[in-house]
């Protein structure tokens, strides 16, 4: 009967052993999963579809082995990404120039967003579907150019270059309408928001578009354009966050990527030079 007692006694020892060992096993498992889920990291980035959002995507995986997701919030517009920005509604964005942040500061004083590094250029171009050569635009002929302060001026620069205008003495980025100090064809000028330029190609002469806003309907810039802006262009597309946020981790983390020879043979493979690395 001792014997019994015994043998039943050390089957309870054993079970209850086994038991605290499944037990053990289970509350480290869901430990390990509530670190990894504490320690994961999100960061919400605004951009315009292309080519910004494209990069982004090819980024992704790249984070992903940093313990960074990356949630890509597409905008069709060049004004909701930096109020949303400093709304703290995103943790960055992907969309714009220096120039042109700077100015929208200017016009919007209660937003406080920085440069956190610069990815690439997107030259401007001309395009028509009236005319093969710039040249053979008429006297009077329309031209459709953005309507907000820098890329307007980019456009009139751009113009300025390829021969069709001159603008007054020292003029800049900022050069407006009233800055054409010569129009000698007596071209027409429709003032248009970015993104809608595009869509304006089948009633103006020409138009001055974005190599973004172009890819999206679709054109290749380098193929289909008339004139285009060259590499030594000063319009680099950045990363733009607010102020302070410059060194966070997971910000310097994401301009790694993005600076990686991977991202640039993404860049060089996929655009062939209607987007060019800044990097």
């Amino acid at each position: 009967m001792k014997k019994v007692l015994a043998l039943i006694a050390a089957l309870v020892v054993a079970t209850l052993a086994f038991a605290g060992c499944g037990g053990s096993q289970s509350s480290s498992s869901s430990s390990s999963g509530a670190a990894q889920s504490s320690g994961a990291k999100t960061l919400k980035v605004g951009a315009t579809a292309v080519p910004h959002a494209e990069i982004l995507e090819a980024a992704k995986p790249l984070l992903e082995k940093e313990g960074i997701t990356l949630d890509i919030v597409e905008f069709n517009d060049y004004v909701q990404p930096n109020l949303a920005l400093n709304d703290k509604e995103l943790d960055a964005n992907f969309f714009q120039h220096e120039p042109y942040l700077k100015n929208f500061m200017e016009e919007h004083k209660d937003v406080k967003l920085v440069n956190a590094g610069g990815i690439h250029i997107e030259p401007m171009g001309i395009y028509s579907k009236k005319v093969k050569d710039l040249k053979d635009l008429k006297d009077g002929a329309t031209i459709s150019i953005p309507n907000d302060p820098t890329n307007g001026g980019r456009a009139l620069l751009l113009l300025q270059k390829a021969g069709l205008l001159k603008l007054k003495d020292g003029v800049n980025e900022k050069a407006t309408l009233q800055d054409i100090a010569e129009n000698p064809k007596n071209f027409k000028f429709q003032e248009i928001e970015a993104a809608q330029v595009p869509r304006t190609l089948e009633d103006v002469d020409a138009a001055v578009i974005n190599s973004n806003f172009a890819m999206q309907i679709p054109l290749d810039p380098t193929k289909d354009s008339l004139f285009i802006e060259d590499s030594t262009s000063p319009y680099v597309n950045i990363i733009a966050v607010r102020e302070g946020d410059e060194n966070r981790p997971e910000i310097q983390a994401l301009i790694k990527v993005l600076h990686s020879q991977e991202i640039k043979d993404f860049i060089n493979n996929k655009y062939k030079g209607a987007v060019v690395p800044a990097f």
